[in-house]
């Protein structure tokens, strides 16, 4: 695994998982996508995936490493990555105030509680390929 005391945010993700793939997906198209890490912890045979982070730990909740080597998990951490990401820059830095963070976190909570059935749902459905064509909405052809 890349070391996360590295000068880029290194962002821990269950790759199995097929809404988190989705998430992490998007996030990795965005611009400064670049300037981070991204870890993909589920096919690792390491327990420890770094230094205070086990591999269970880090399948199970939502984590980053700051480039000083802080952990950081659940809400914080998607503000933290928001906050690395130009275009969600101004939404990182209002999450990281203690108000909006708090409710970031209380949403995070419910996620977790909520993630198998969307787990479920979105595994079954196929995975959705955009080849850069533009949608075509309205009534299908026939």
């Amino acid at each position: 695994m890349p070391d996360p005391r590295t000068e880029k945010l290194q962002v821990f993700y269950d790759g199995a998982c097929p809404l988190c793939s989705r998430e992490i997906a998007f996030y990795r198209r965005q611009q400064g996508a670049e300037h981070i890490a991204w870890s993909d912890v589920s096919g690792t045979s390491e327990r420890e995936i770094v230094p205070g982070l086990s591999q269970d730990q880090a399948l199970s909740r939502f984590h980053v490493a700051k480039p000083d080597g802080t952990l950081i998990s659940g809400g914080a951490a998607f503000a933290e990555l928001w906050a690395v990401l130009p275009a969600f820059r101004p939404i990182g830095r209002l999450h990281r105030h203690p108000f909006f963070l708090g409710m970031l976190n209380g949403a995070y909570e419910l996620f977790l509680k909520l993630r198998p059935f969307f787990r479920s749902v979105i595994g079954k459905r196929p995975p959705v390929i955009n080849k850069g064509l533009p949608l075509k909405l309205g009534r299908p052809d026939n």
